[in-house]
């Protein structure tokens, strides 16, 4: 499985910190959607499911949390902690959000509206799919 980080160019001065994210510049694909999330419950996964067509980039834009990462073959825990750093998930992969810090804000870039059908949420569909794609 290929871990794809992004770093995004700060651009700063004595005021500050910002980060330009663009479509189609340092974010490659059209963005249809963005969504943030907080608050989240110490102990509590996030997540549980894989995407057949989404593309996503997911960046901690304060604090910090882990991500799972599962392409069926194998796994990869990646930690996000940096607001200038995202991470790009395309494919079949299987992802959970955990170990939020306290003061943790998950946000979001998707290629596509939301759409139900484009998900899966059951492990063991996820796995059959996998082993679709692999005999393709």
């Amino acid at each position: 499985m290929e871990i794809i980080k992004y770093t995004f160019d700060i651009h700063g001065d004595d005021r500050g910190q910002l980060v330009a994210l663009e479509e189609l510049k340092n974010v490659p694909f059209d963005v249809k959607r963005v969504y943030y999330m907080w608050d989240t419950v110490k102990g509590v996964r996030r997540g549980f499911h894989a995407h057949k067509e989404l593309k996503q980039i997911l960046i901690c834009v304060h604090g910090s949390c882990k991500i799972h990462l599962d392409d069926g073959r194998e796994t990869e825990e990646v930690l996000l902690n940096k607001a200038n750093e995202g991470l790009y998930i395309e494919g079949l992969i299987w992802r959970e959000m955990y170990d939020f810090s306290p003061d943790a804000v998950l946000m979001v870039l998707a290629s596509e509206y939301y759409d139900e059908a484009d998900y899966i949420r059951d492990y063991g569909e996820f796995r059959e799919a996998v082993n679709n794609t692999k005999g393709s």
